[in-house]
């Protein structure tokens, strides 16, 4: 798998389009409707949005992408969305990321929610000093 392999919609990309630092419900609307339409053309593509509160969360998931992330949300907020989720469209998948440690991993998961990204495993991680030596065969 590849970054081609799937639409991700960043937060980034939305706050960019809206002009704004916090993208707008409906440019959130907008972009994953347009992904959507675009993956559909493509078959095989998955389309995943990036949301920063539950105002952007309702407008994602009334457009219907595979997955949604939820960027920083607090466990109360997970909780919100999970069960909103469950309600309209059960089959989108919401995965949590953002200030997600080791320490709260199963808090945030005992929320409901299918994934959770947690950084700290990539940038946290310590080095190791693997050396892989050239011997030549005995003569």
């Amino acid at each position: 798998m590849g970054l081609g392999d799937g639409i991700l919609i960043k937060d980034n990309h939305l706050a960019a389009l809206s002009g704004t630092a916090v993208a707008t419900p409906a440019i959130v609307a907008r972009a994953t409707r347009h992904a959507g339409e675009y993956a559909r053309e493509h078959p095989g593509l998955s389309v995943e949005v990036e949301v920063d509160n539950l105002e952007q969360f309702e407008a994602a998931l009334a457009a219907g992408p595979d997955v949604i992330l939820l960027d920083n949300f607090t466990l109360e907020m997970l909780r919100k969305a999970v069960a909103l989720r469950d309600r309209a469209m059960p089959a989108v998948r919401l995965e949590a990321s953002g200030g997600v440690r080791l320490e709260t991993l199963r808090a945030v998961a005992q929320t409901g929610v299918d994934r959770v990204s947690i950084g700290a495993l990539s940038q946290q991680a310590t080095e190791i000093d693997i050396g892989l030596d050239y011997e030549p065969p005995p003569a």
